[in-house]
């Protein structure tokens, strides 16, 4: 046998090299240490000199008083985060603060002898040299004050200029800074990736918890991330994360950080690693974007860079429940329209591989939307749909899940309708755990809730999806209110001598051009009917449209504009025609929930704001809003007037078309209106209990009717339950005291000077004397001293 060696063999390995050489080599490498560390000694030396030789040296000495660039963050009024706006998502966290956990992780990874050395570390520097020939694990020799200065001031060019600016600003950096601030510096400025800058951001970015709460575990699992954050990251690649992680274990337990028993527990936990949108967070986006335009308009750019908390006076779980009380309302009216056929087909390729990665890019391209998921079908048929979503999960719907797209399924749907291999569907669970396919509404929605008592807005929704449109509906949306608005008319009569007892006639009416300013007009009931007289409770609590047709035209339809702007209406938006009777002008949600407030409140009128505070990221006080004292000054309506009519609200909530509400919540000081306009175009429900008022509207974009049997009742009301049902609970039953000036006579409620007779008894039927009073006609009886009065002066 030849002893030829092969050529595979033709060069020995370090293993198998001589002793001398192996000794000749470390001897080298010894001494290429010490001479790397002579020449550091002369970059120290002339340190200095150089600062002056090359004006291009960065001044370090802000960093004394590290300010980084911050987010501006928006919380709730009890301190959940609703907003980030800002490049870097970042939370500044003093050193401190940091558990010793974390600053252990990254001390093992990246600077073990970061506290005994001057910045650079020699020894370091040649164990790594060492290490790297010997084919070990690949080691860095820049240490946490090296990489501050890399990070903060320099770019990322490699280049022999950029080293020495490197290591001179880190002598500098060792001699002006404390170590704590160094480290403090370098655990809130690196970037770790997802937009997280800083170990406390990383936290919340990727496991969705505050620092202080880190384990050993998810602790070695960031610490991985400074290296390479895209290669490490735990979302992208888990399994190279993993193998950083349990490298990073195993070193914090030889530098003594933690002790065996520690190393193999953390080894073996399992980590929760945030993979999606966090389903827990709080859907406040209208209110984020409405907090961050006030700020801007006040900081400018400032705004995204200076580390501003605004803090507001939205409830997170009131703000969480009135989001998915919208979101149920509109897919509870969205279940009974006419299926509009898949958003969209993709070819799906033979190859099974390929099929998945077809749908994951379409899915991609077109996200779930909440509750409102996508997904790519594989087979369908009348009685099933098979279908993926992304990550490979098959899901079938069959059964009841198939009624809402029955048309999509038959031999007759037209080719944009028809469900077939390759459509991009919309799917949703249904409360029994199954899945039933659903499609994105078209119908928009807004819900807005304050407290009457001051304006705080206590929950803000002002669509359906934000990232689906961005138009919020509850401050943008100018729509008509129809016979929301009547209370406000039926307000402007109690002041005009009308009380709840005054009988006006439910008859039909009609009026020329003349009197209307348009069109000649014939008013109807919603349900086509005429009850004749009846009293001005049950016309509110039936929602009477002749009824208050009638109201209006006897006070005057100019007086009835003057009036409605004592509750913050404009009344530019309301013209002065009788058409104003059924809310035929224009509003918002807001400004509803805000005039309804008058009614809750006693007659005061509110402003409502979001605002309570603002800090900077030291927590200095910026803005601290005090919430308002209702006084005098703020009166818009007299005490009597919002008791009386109070007492009307009270009982269309009990009786009338709002009966649902008493009856759904059991309590009784619950008070409010629907509204529904012509061809049922908006519907509206705006209600109150003393402590909150809130209102709700449905509607399209583009008016259209949301269809023949659609009312206020139907669709906006059980959004308006659902969220007072959450928001009430275990707040007391307040029944309003009356206020002085109003007497209650059988039961009905009256200012004095109209009680026992007096006042306006009837309108549009028969005079007290028989004889038939005309439309519109006011028979007034004025009250007693006002009558002797007139009395004696014809006796003179």
């Amino acid at each position: 046998m030849s002893s030829t060696p092969s050529p595979s063999n033709s060069k020995s390995s370090p293993a198998k090299r001589p002793t001398w050489q192996r000794w000749l080599i470390k001897l080298s490498l010894w001494g290429g240490g010490l001479a790397l560390a002579g020449l550091v000694g002369i970059l120290l030396f002339v340190a200095v000199a150089l600062s002056v030789a090359y004006p291009n040296l960065p001044d370090i000495s802000d960093l004394s008083d590290y300010r980084p660039k911050l987010p501006l963050r928006v919380y709730s009024s009890d301190g959940v985060v609703i907003g980030e706006f800002g490049e870097e998502r970042r939370s500044l966290t003093p050193i401190q603060d940091i558990p010793q956990v974390m600053k252990d992780a990254v001390l093992a990874i990246e600077d073990a002898r970061f506290f005994s050395h001057g910045g650079v570390d020699y020894l370091g520097m040649i164990r790594a040299g060492l290490a790297n020939l010997g084919r070990a694990k690949s080691q860095g020799a820049s240490t946490i004050t090296m990489q501050v200065a890399r990070n903060v001031y320099l770019s990322t060019e490699k280049s022999y200029t950029r080293k020495i600016y490197e290591i001179l600003l880190t002598f500098k950096l060792e001699h002006l800074l404390t170590k704590d601030q160094i480290l403090e510096i370098y655990m809130n400025q690196i970037f770790l990736g997802n937009r997280a800058y800083g170990f406390a951001a990383a936290s919340e970015a990727y496991f969705g918890k505050p620092l202080k709460d880190i384990s050993i575990a998810e602790a070695a699992m960031l610490a991985g991330l400074p290296k390479a954050p895209s290669a490490y990251n735990p979302i992208i690649n888990p399994n190279r994360a993993r193998a950083r992680q349990l490298y990073i274990i195993e070193r914090m337990q030889e530098n003594g950080f933690i002790t065996a028993d520690q190393a193999k527990a953390a080894k073996e936990e399992e980590l929760q690693v945030r993979t999606g949108p966090n389903s827990g967070r709080v859907h406040a986006e209208y209110v984020a974007e409405t907090v961050r335009q006030l700020v801007y308009n006040q900081y400018g750019d400032e705004t995204y860079t200076r580390g501003l908390n605004v803090y507001t006076t939205l409830r997170a779980t009131d703000q969480t429940v009135a989001y998915k009380a919208l979101r149920k309302g509109i897919m509870d009216y969205e279940r009974r329209q006419i299926y509009r056929g898949p958003e969209k087909f993709i070819d799906l390729p033979a190859n099974p591989q390929e099929v998945e990665d077809a749908i994951d890019d379409a899915l991609t391209d077109n996200p779930d939307n909440g509750d409102v998921m996508s997904a790519v079908v594989l087979e369908a048929n009348p009685k099933r749909i098979l279908a993926m979503r992304q990550n490979s999960e098959t899901l079938e719907i069959t059964g009841e899940g198939l009624r809402p797209a029955q048309s999509g399924l038959t031999d007759k749907a037209g080719p944009n309708i028809k469900i077939r291999r390759g459509a991009l569907i919309r799917v949703a669970k249904t409360p029994k755990n199954t899945w039933e396919i659903t499609q994105l509404p078209e119908v928009e929605g807004a819900f807005v809730a304050l407290d009457p008592r001051d304006g705080a807005i206590r929950a803000l929704v002002g669509g359906f999806d934000y990232a689906k449109n961005k138009f919020n509906h509850v401050t943008q949306a100018w729509r008509q209110p129809g016979s929301s608005f009547k209370p406000f008319i039926y307000s402007a009569a109690l002041e005009k001598g009308f009380t709840p007892a005054t009988v006006v006639n439910d008859a039909p009416l009609f009026f020329d051009a003349g009197v209307t300013g348009g069109q000649p007009w014939e008013p109807k009931n919603y349900d086509g009917n005429f009850e004749g007289p009846m009293n001005l409770r049950t016309g509110l609590k039936k929602s009477k449209n002749m009824i208050s047709i009638r109201i209006l035209q006897a006070i005057g339809a100019q007086y009835g504009q003057e009036w409605i702007t004592r509750f913050g209406f404009e009344a530019e938006k309301h013209p002065a025609y009788l058409t104003m009777a059924l809310g035929a002008g224009s509003v918002t949600p807001m400004q509803m929930a805000t005039a309804y407030s008058v009614f809750a409140n006693g007659g005061y009128r509110v402003n409502p704001y979001l605002v309570t505070k603002i800090t900077d990221q030291r927590g200095k006080v910026l803005l601290d809003t005090k919430p308002p004292v209702l006084d005098e000054s703020a009166r818009g309506i007299d005490a009597r007037n919002a008791f009386i009519m109070d007492s009307l609200l009270q009982e269309v909530a009990r009786s009338g078309t709002a009966a649902k509400a008493q009856a759904m919540l059991k309590r009784p000081d619950l008070f409010g209106k629907t509204g529904t306009t012509n061809d049922s175009i908006d519907t509206w429900f705006v209600g109150f209990q003393p402590t909150l008022a809130a209102a709700v509207w449905m509607g399209y974009d583009t008016p259209k009717k949301l269809g023949d049997r659609e009312t206020g009742g139907g669709l906006s009301l059980p959004i308006w339950i659902n969220f007072m049902e959450y928001a009430l609970k275990g707040v007391p039953v307040t029944e309003y005291q009356p206020p002085e000036g109003v007497v209650n006579i059988n039961g009905e409620w009256y200012y004095n000077e109209y009680a026992k007779g007096a006042g306006v008894s009837s309108v549009g039927t028969q005079d007290p004397t028989g004889q038939p009073g005309s439309d519109g006609a006011v028979q007034v009886l004025p009250p007693p001293d006002e009558k002797k009065r007139i009395l004696d002066l014809f006796k003179n």
